[in-house]
């Protein structure tokens, strides 16, 4: 058993998509949780300032349910832009945690190599500032990288220890950031943990990763847009199992200082996910796409470090954990039909696959 009673647990990008679900977690654990959040990159400010987005309605309610479960649950939301050193030192002084989770960042593999300079103002200054505070504070740091890091994967499944060759600017910008997260622990002596996601799905997303952007379609009478033929296999990653591996990265000394792949721990195609699709909502019809030349050929990660040193186990295979989030949708539909009206550009649901 974890026990996480009392902690002070600080959550830079706290009320985003993998943020609120980490804060409700902790909190149902007894942690003290505080959720910082600027609330602008991918959140409330980006869709109530978007005049085009055919998305707008739909995930304004995702983050308005979010905002309302952080309140529900009493977890604080400090309104904070981590781009500005002065105004994080304050508020992270202020609140003294012994762990700090670092979640600020641009999340969009297409988006970062389209605007560099906002990916870097968002990602890699966010960082900076958060480590500055974290070593004064001397707390515990907790650093989201990315599969993207490895690059083209070869194998059977990808360890930690495998040579990084990143494509794009996403990848490289995350894997830059590990080397300066080691580098504030050689430096500083500072204790962190990196934690390496892949192919993440989940309630209250509005990234329109792959799996929910061929939800959404569907839901709106759209068909399938897929990059590629269908071969292309990702490690599909529940959130709930990501919930599991970050509790045993906060509360479990092993973590100190390792790097961590927390997936599911197996790559399923996208064809297999389009028949997924295809049980719940028969007849759909599929348009394949040129694929993106800098999505890099990915695999399955291998989480034995993660099982070995944390006891780490996901449980859901896309089986499971998809055909969930399908009936989360389909739930959602019943009570807001109005969300899901047909798009006169169904184009708009190629799907994000980092």
């Amino acid at each position: 058993m974890i026990k996480l009673q009392g902690r002070r647990i600080a959550l830079i990008g706290g009320a985003g998509f993998i943020g609120h679900n980490l804060a409700l977690t902790l909190a149902e654990m007894g942690a003290d949780v505080h959720a910082i959040d600027s609330l602008q990159v991918n959140n409330l400010g980006a869709f109530s300032n978007s005049h085009e987005d055919a998305n707008k309605a739909l995930y304004l309610h995702f983050i308005h349910d979010r905002l309302r479960l952080l309140q529900e649950a009493q977890i604080p939301l400090h309104v904070v832009d981590a781009r500005d050193y002065h105004v994080l030192s304050r508020c992270l002084n202020d609140l003294k945690p012994d762990t700090i989770v670092q979640l600020a960042a641009i999340a969009h593999a297409n988006r970062a190599n389209k605007d560099p300079y906002s990916t870097f103002d968002h990602s890699l200054r966010t960082l900076e500032n958060a480590l500055d505070c974290a070593r004064g504070l001397r707390a515990r740091f907790i650093y989201f990288s990315s599969s993207m890091v490895y690059g083209n994967f070869d194998g059977e499944a990808v360890t930690e220890e495998r040579h990084c060759e990143p494509l794009g600017i996403y990848g490289a910008l995350k894997y830059g950031g590990e080397k300066l997260v080691i580098a504030y622990g050689q430096v500083f002596g500072l204790s962190y943990t990196i934690v390496r996601p892949s192919a993440l799905y989940g309630q209250r997303c509005v990234s329109r990763r792959v799996g929910q952007a061929f939800i959404e379609g569907v839901l709106r009478g759209a068909p399938l847009s897929v990059n590629g033929d269908g071969s292309d296999a990702l490690d599909f990653t529940y959130i709930k199992d990501l919930l599991q591996g970050l509790v045993l990265c906060i509360g479990k000394d092993e973590a100190r200082n390792q790097v961590f792949n927390l997936t599911y721990g197996g790559a399923r195609s996208l064809a297999q996910m389009i028949d997924i699709v295809r049980q719940q909502f028969p007849n759909v019809e599929v348009k394949f796409q040129p694929r993106d030349a800098l999505m890099p050929e990915r695999g399955t990660l291998s989480i034995e470090k993660a099982k070995r040193l944390l006891g780490y186990c996901p449980e859901y295979p896309l089986e499971k954990g998809f055909v969930d989030y399908i009936q989360w949708y389909k739930d959602l539909t019943i009570r807001h039909q109005n969300f899901f009206s047909p798009l006169r550009d169904p184009s708009v649901y190629g799907g994000n696959q980092r």
